[in-house]
């Protein structure tokens, strides 16, 4: 039986990048013909770190503790005069005494973002055995 292949040194091209992709033909060429069991060891490793990747953050997307204290934010007088609203999304780092140390807007307008982060900072929150951060929506709207 003759074989169709030719070795790469032969064919002409030996760049490192055609030389990988022939490798991992020739592999996944091995692992069809191996059976459902090989494959699936194969790709469990894959499988494994893409799972990893998914639920991360879903972890951090839980890190909600409870407000014990809040404080409304000071409307900017600029703010008012030129009738901006809206939501701003602080994302505030909350030490294990309930305390906040920093803050830090997220998404909003940053004529009001001052402000909330000002209100957000004087935040008290549950006690907890570990630093958190929380992302939380400051509020404003301005009365009719």
């Amino acid at each position: 039986m003759v074989s169709n292949r030719m070795p790469i040194s032969k064919a002409g091209d030996t760049s490192p990048r055609m030389e990988t992709m022939i490798q991992m033909s020739r592999r996944t060429t091995q692992l069809s013909k191996s059976g459902p069991r090989r494959i699936a060891a194969a790709l469990l490793p894959v499988a494994a770190l893409a799972l990893a990747f998914i639920t991360t953050p879903l972890l951090h997307a839980s890190d909600e503790r409870p407000i014990k204290q809040r404080f409304s934010p000071t409307y900017p007088e600029l703010a008012k005069r030129m009738r901006v609203s809206g939501v701003v999304r602080v994302s505030a780092t909350v030490a294990p005494d309930g305390s906040v140390s920093s803050t830090k807007t997220v998404s909003g307008n940053h004529m009001l973002s001052g402000a909330a982060e000002e209100a957000v900072h004087r935040w008290k929150f549950v006690p907890a055995s570990a630093e958190s951060t929380v992302e939380v929506d400051v509020s404003f709207a301005l009365a009719q």
